[in-house]
């Protein structure tokens, strides 16, 4: 039996749920400033990726390049998700989302 298959979806399964709270802590702690981190480690790691011969660490590289990739815009989607009143604002930084005295910001 080959298990290659099983192993990979495994990791990009749990890829994908790590990053997850990342993203939601990054934009928690420092808003959408970060995305140009997640753009550099996505290139970085899918580059990587075409060099290394082991499929699993190649797989995993490429995997976490491509959520690096997508976390971009799920910053920003989480921006959007505080401004809602889905997850928690950042008290220190209020003026980021155009609030003042606690109130929500339009969207």
């Amino acid at each position: 039996m080959h298990f290659t298959g099983i192993i990979i979806a495994v990791m990009t399964f749990v890829t994908i749920g790590i990053w997850h709270p990342i993203v939601i802590k990054t934009e928690y702690r420092w808003g959408t400033r970060p995305w140009v981190v997640y753009l550099l480690v996505g290139i970085g790691c899918i580059i990587a990726a075409l060099f290394i011969a082991n499929v699993y660490l190649s797989s995993f590289l490429g995997v976490f390049g491509a959520s690096a990739l997508w976390g971009i815009g799920e910053l920003f989607a989480q921006r959007k998700r505080v401004l809602k009143g889905w997850f928690p604002m950042n008290p220190k930084r209020r003026a980021d989302y155009g609030c003042d005295d606690g109130k929500k910001a339009e969207t």
